[in-house]
């Protein structure tokens, strides 16, 4: 009879002698602009673009009426934006599960207050003069890595959409390029109002943009406005949440 102890000698030599294969890291994605699912979709970037950031804006979307039973009117908008990129499903150690980051503007809009400086008398207006409160602190929510500030989206003295990304050291000036309707099941907001539309945003011609020349607004809740009768003649400010694409 073989001898336990020379059986287990041996194995042990097998092993030790067995060519060892490293562990494959797991492969990663390349972030990939998300679609509506419908029978149109917004173009994707040209090939010569790189994607820069992708940041998820929190803020107002501002709207005004001029009598009760009229249509509101576009306004501008004011937010923050945070640094999502490193957060995009299958691309790193902080990468979030597919179904965290499809709801991650959802769980922004309702589980954290607006990081704005508000307009005294409004619900939820910012102060037109300082919007922003200074230092802008990063995002914390519970379950989710630390999300770093990245900048502001503002509308300027000549009501051009801006976005100032500042820790990157990029700016966009920006049109409306084309607009589709969010999805039906899109997270309506606070205010039941609805999401506001998905957006391609070029560039102004007006040579403010730096390393930036196409945003998209993608998976959006909240931001649609309310009827005049019931927001009432003046401003309104609606909370609303999305990713930004940045492209350049």
């Amino acid at each position: 009879m073989v001898s336990t102890r020379f059986l287990l000698a041996g194995l042990a030599a097998m092993v030790s002698a067995a060519p060892t294969t490293p562990c494959k890291p797991k492969p990663q994605t390349s972030p990939t602009l998300p679609k509506l699912g419908g029978s149109s979709e917004l173009p994707a970037p040209a090939a010569n673009l790189t994607l820069k950031k992708i940041a998820i804006g929190h803020g107002i979307q501002n709207y005004t009426c001029g009598a009760a039973e009229g249509n509101s009117s576009a306004a501008g908008a004011v937010a923050v934006l945070y640094d999502a990129t490193s957060l995009f499903p299958g691309t790193g150690r902080t990468a979030l599960s597919q179904g965290a980051w499809d709801s991650l503007p959802s769980t922004l809009l309702r589980q954290q207050a607006l990081p704005l400086n508000k307009l005294s008398g409004t619900e939820y207006g910012a102060d037109p003069a300082k919007p922003f409160p200074q230092p802008t602190d990063d995002l914390r929510l519970s379950g989710l890595p630390v999300v770093k500030f990245l900048g502001y989206h503002y509308f300027d003295s000549n009501n051009v959409p801006m976005f100032d990304v500042t820790t990157a050291g990029l700016k966009a000036s920006v049109t409306k390029r084309i607009n589709l309707a969010a999805p039906n099941g899109a997270d309506k907001g606070i205010l039941n109002t609805g999401a506001v539309d998905w957006l391609e945003l070029g560039d102004s011609g007006k040579g403010l943009s730096q390393g930036l020349s196409i945003v998209y607004r993608v998976v959006t809740a909240g931001g649609a406005p309310q009827p005049c009768s019931v927001a009432g003649v003046g401003l309104q400010s609606v909370p609303y949440t999305t990713y930004y694409w940045f492209y350049g």
